[in-house]
């Protein structure tokens, strides 16, 4: 069997930053006994949270932020912003029982904060084309007083309707590095056989790889560990390998190595 990597794939610059920023403050809590939390899952990845567990990481539920009963444990604990961001409320509230916050948003996601918050000072109707329970559009709308969301072509245009006599500004969920990570899929997909897309099952710019690699017509698997490939990916001459931008490259290589008998 050959294995061919797509040219663009795994953790895009600002999940990468954010790992590295949070490994930075599971170091500084231990050293300064302070517990780290990171403001939900830091990254779309299961396997990626765990490992974060394991140095003292551990996941805080958004809504204990405002919670009496956590406020003496957040005074004295480092919370880790994530890659998608929060509401400027969070930050305000965090700031207020004292915490430390290491604020590991995406400078992606920060422009488009600060163009969304622009766009209302100027008097439009911002709309937001996206999963409005996902962390970076709930940040995006804790900027932007007054924009709705958009998760179809449908309520775009009931919103368009609804607002015909505001300008509307439209901005999307989907960063850059979901489109680089799609293109070099199509690239990909024209020479080989079968393809797997490694990365988490609660990640949607993986989700959308999946997609597209099915829309490819070549048979195609979304798997978070190796154990999960079927046997019948033994049987194909060519297999391509993709990941959604929150996969670390250690389950990368770990897929690499099972689809070439490396680690049966």
């Amino acid at each position: 069997m050959v294995v061919s990597r797509a040219e663009v794939l795994g953790m895009c610059m600002g999940v990468r930053r954010a790992e590295t920023l949070a490994r930075k403050a599971a170091q500084d809590g231990s050293c300064g006994q302070r517990p780290v939390f990171t403001y939900g899952p830091l990254i779309h990845n299961p396997q990626a949270v765990a490992a974060l567990e394991a140095e003292g990481v551990r996941v805080l539920d958004p809504s204990s932020v405002d919670s009496p009963d956590w406020a003496d444990r957040l005074r004295n604990a480092i919370v880790v912003i994530r890659a998608h961001g929060a509401p400027p409320e969070v930050f305000s509230r965090l700031d207020t029982l004292g915490t430390l916050v290491v604020d590991a948003t995406c400078p992606r996601v920060i422009k488009s904060q600060r163009k969304a918050a622009d766009l209302v000072r100027q008097g439009y109707q911002v709309v937001i084309a996206g999963d409005r329970s996902h962390g970076e559009v709930m940040g995006i709308l804790g900027y932007a007083p007054g924009a709705v969301v958009a998760e179809s072509s449908a309520e775009a245009v009931a919103t368009a309707k609804r607002f015909s006599r505001l300008p509307v500004a439209l901005i999307a969920q989907l960063c850059p590095a979901t489109s680089e990570r799609q293109n070099s899929l199509d690239s990909l997909a024209a020479r080989v056989s079968a393809i797997v897309v490694v990365g988490g099952k609660n990640s949607a710019n993986t989700q959308r790889l999946f997609l597209a690699a099915k829309a490819s017509g070549k048979p195609s698997w979304h798997i978070e560990r190796a154990g999960e490939l079927p046997k019948e990916i033994f049987s194909f001459a060519s297999v391509g390998l993709t990941a959604g931008a929150s996969t670390p490259d250690s389950m990368v290589d770990e897929v690499e190595s099972y689809l070439l008998g490396l680690n049966p």
